[in-house]
């Protein structure tokens, strides 16, 4: 098992003009949240993963999520790569403060 400390990442757009549609978008951001993601912006996502292992049970968690309509994509980077994120238009919002390890507090 490798212990390495890492970020997924989750982008989507998702089809929101019929009630339906709306409902499909909120239950999968609200599966997002209560499996430990946050908000990095409206339609970007992260969380942290202790390892591979870890990676692999939310990557199959996640594709169990998706919506039958929309665009979603996952990307996975270290924890290392993640810390070197900028912002570089605009003032910080309360979406742009760094995470804490606290989440990891949980495992």
């Amino acid at each position: 098992m490798n212990n390495r400390l890492m970020r997924i990442l989750v982008f989507f757009d998702l089809p929101v003009k019929t009630k339906v549609e709306r409902g499909a978008a909120a239950k999968f951001r609200n599966f997002l949240l209560m499996d430990g993601y946050h908000m990095i912006q409206l339609s970007v996502y992260a969380r942290i993963c202790n390892g591979t292992d870890s990676v692999a049970a939310h990557k199959l968690r996640l594709a169990a999520a998706v919506p039958s309509k929309g665009s979603v994509r996952m990307l996975v980077i270290t924890e290392k790569q993640y810390s070197n994120i900028q912002i570089l238009l605009g003032k910080p919002t309360k979406f742009d403060e760094p995470q804490q390890m606290e989440q990891l507090m949980l495992f």
